[in-house]
Parts: C-alpha cells; structure tokens; sequence
C-alpha cells in the first residue's frame, strides 16, 4: 500500500509539520497502524481508507491514537486531492483543496475555559490567562518573544491530566502566535498544530474582534495558519508539500 510524507502549513519542503499518511487498501488492526506510526516517527501518521463510498480517517502519534490532528487531516487531503469528508473520532471533516494549493479544513470549536489551575511548575510566572480545552491546557504569555523562548518543564506537563499545553500571545507581524508542546501524547514540542487552532481561533476572535486571522506557529520549522470563526465552526487553511512517496511491504 501507498505511503507519503506531507509537509504541512508550508509553501515549501522541509519546513511546517511533516505528516506520513497510510492510504490502507484494506482493514488493518490498531495495533498495525501503532507500529506503522512508531516506525515513521513523525508526530502524527495518518491512515486513510476509501470503501464504498465512505472516506475513514485516524491519526497516531508513535504513542498513542488521538481524536482530532489537524496538519495530517491537511497532509491526507495534499494526498486525495478535491474535496473530501473524513469519518473520523471527532466527527464528519470535510476538507478541500483549492486551484490556488491552500487546503481547507473545517473543523468544530473547541474554545477554552479560563480556570485557576496553577502552571507556575511548569512554566514559571509568566502566564496571563490560564485555561482548558477539551484536551490541552491553555496559556497566554505577555508577548511573542516569551513564546519563543519560553522552556516548560515536559515532566511535569507530562503529568497533568492529558499532557498537552497551547502556549499562545498576541503577534506583531501576524494576529497570534503559538507553541504546542505534547509528551503525554509522546510529542515533546509539534511543529505546527491544526487542531490547537481550533482553541487559537475563538480566543484571538475573542480579543481581537475579527473573525478573519492569521496566527504563526514558533517551532524551529514554523508554519503560518489562518482562521475563520463561524459559529460552532472554525475554518483553519494551510498549504502543503508532498516530499516522500513509497510502498510498504509488511
């Protein structure tokens, strides 16, 4: 079956979110698609099967299978081409990829809920909001350089109560920028997050009265994402590059 390796939220090759993606010609076990996740070693590994109509769509890390990843979903699509609409854990995704290259995710909100959880552990004293998604903790730092900068502590993240944190602050040159930092997931530091957006996108609506915006993600490869809130909704964009195609053998 056919394999490839998608660099995601990228204009160009080696930079963004690298993805594999598995187009399964028929049923594999989880346990299969785990070790196929741990062998290619990316954060996540997306394993797509078409029948009958129907396009099912899941995501591992090389730990563990999660319910939503937004930069695979974009790889998938960078593989399928068109329009697609993934049965997936997080519900009906449908994607779409344009005549211009930039594909189109929409996903649902997931906006977080400020609570008075003490992170000071993890990340010292510098937070200005501290919340909770469905699954991440939520933090804002003052500016765009303590997010670059800023070093938490994986241990003790690692043993909150799902170990993932969205680290954001306002932008200069863009709206926000990010940090997503997972190893309760076994995913020290993601390059580029989609689904973290899912949260991003209704908290910078929130602060910064537009629905329209475009945040940048602070890893050492980076990538640019941008947003729509509508609704329950939040469109998320990206392009993408495919860079490695193959054949598995086992």
């Amino acid at each position: 079956m056919r394999f490839y390796v998608v660099d995601a939220f990228t204009g160009e090759a080696f930079a963004g979110n690298a993805a594999g993606v598995v187009v399964l010609e028929e049923d594999r076990g989880d346990g299969w698609m785990q070790r196929v996740a741990a062998e290619m070693k990316h954060s996540e590994t997306a394993f797509v099967r078409q029948s009958g109509g129907v396009t099912s769509l899941r995501w591992f890390t090389p730990t563990t299978e999660v319910d939503l990843c937004g930069h695979a979903t974009i790889a998938a699509t960078q593989v399928l081409g068109g329009t697609q609409r993934y049965q997936t854990r997080s519900g009906v995704l449908t994607c779409t990829k344009g005549d211009d290259g930039w594909i189109e995710m929409d996903f649902p909100v997931d906006e977080p809920r400020q609570t008075d959880e003490d992170v000071s552990r993890i990340l010292g004293d510098q937070t200005r909001f501290v919340g909770r998604s469905r699954e991440n903790l939520f933090v804002e730092l003052a500016d765009r350089n303590q997010v670059a900068q800023v070093e938490p502590d994986l241990q003790e993240l690692k043993s909150t109560w799902t170990g993932r944190m969205i680290v954001t602050a306002k932008g200069t040159t863009e709206d926000f920028v990010s940090r997503f930092f997972g190893p309760g997931v076994g995913v020290d530091e993601d390059p580029v997050t989609g689904s973290a957006h899912c949260s991003l996108a209704p908290y910078w609506t929130g602060k910064l009265g537009r629905k329209q915006l475009t945040g940048k993600q602070l890893s050492e490869r980076g990538g640019i994402v941008k947003t729509e809130l509508q609704n329950d909704r939040v469109l998320i964009r990206g392009r993408a590059v495919t860079v490695v195609s193959g054949e598995l053998h086992v």
